[in-house]
């Protein structure tokens, strides 16, 4: 299924952290937090501002980025879990 976010909404997927603590302590999947960093599956065209003018996102499909722990609205996707966010939901742009 291919989905195309609308003006100034980006779909993304969380990425999964190692979870190793000393010891050998194991944390159930309840107790984890979740990610803050995502990979940026699809982004809309952009904000319209006042004028009219179609204003472009800072991210794009394939940048690694920072969000809230509680942002966006959670969407299946082919049995994959995803987020759909506003732009200035995003935190930071990972760059390496």
């Amino acid at each position: 299924m291919k989905i195309r976010p609308l003006y100034d909404r980006i779909l993304v997927k969380r990425l999964e952290t190692t979870e190793t603590r000393k010891g050998g302590i194991i944390i159930p999947d309840t107790a984890k937090e979740k990610p803050m960093e995502a990979e940026v599956v699809a982004v809309g065209k952009g904000k319209i501002n006042e004028e009219g003018k179609q204003l472009p996102l800072d991210v794009k499909k394939g940048d690694r980025i920072l969000i809230g722990k509680y942002a966006g609205t959670e969407i299946k996707i082919d049995d994959e879990e995803h987020l759909i966010l506003r732009e200035d939901e995003v935190l930071a742009v990972v760059e390496k």
